[in-house]
């Protein structure tokens, strides 16, 4: 995958809702206006990867529990240069749940959810957006994810339990797209 092919896959994306919409044509232009758009060091914001992973039967979903933003999410991370954000996001998947390339595996190519979300400021780090695609992914729920230092806790959660742990727009679009 290319800046162009992202750039098409946005193009097609059908958004679920307004804040979709607007997020896809904000995304577009971020891209098409800042060549650095991969790159973490573009202190503006830069394009993520996440996993929305589920299990056989749609009935659970892994989250973890963010060490650095003390709130769970599902796993995700920069692109720190890699432009195809599917590999990105399988590759999060793999490091911050523990699980190895043969427990869990990629539900389709095509998106699944688009955000923008503001990432706080820190020491070394000024407030930034995170331009974050969303790919589907599956895993068996039998296998307890050992999880990274990244990391407080990583688990299956139930969908019926997710808001108890996240209840922000984000996560209940997600839900929304999975029932």
């Amino acid at each position: 995958m290319n800046r162009q092919q992202l750039l098409s896959d946005l193009n097609s994306y059908r958004a679920n809702n307004m804040y979709e919409s607007a997020y896809r044509e904000q995304m577009i232009r971020f891209i098409e206006t800042n060549p650095n758009c991969f790159e973490r060091g573009n202190l503006h914001g830069h394009m993520t990867g996440s996993a929305w992973v589920i299990n056989p039967a749609r009935t659970h979903v892994m989250l973890m529990h963010h060490k650095k933003l003390n709130r769970w999410f599902q796993p995700g991370g920069h692109a720190d240069g890699e432009h195809n954000l599917l590999e990105v996001a399988y590759r999060e998947a793999l490091e911050e749940t523990g699980l190895s390339e043969n427990d869990i595996k990629a539900v389709s190519s095509d998106i699944f959810d688009i955000d923008i979300h503001r990432i706080p400021a820190r020491p070394n780090e000024p407030e930034h957006a995170h331009y974050d695609i969303r790919y589907l992914f599956e895993a068996n729920d039998q296998i307890e994810p050992p999880g990274n230092d990244e990391s407080h806790q990583v688990g299956w959660v139930a969908l019926d339990e997710v808001k108890a742990f996240n209840n922000n727009l984000s996560m209940r679009r997600m839900l929304d797209k999975i029932r």
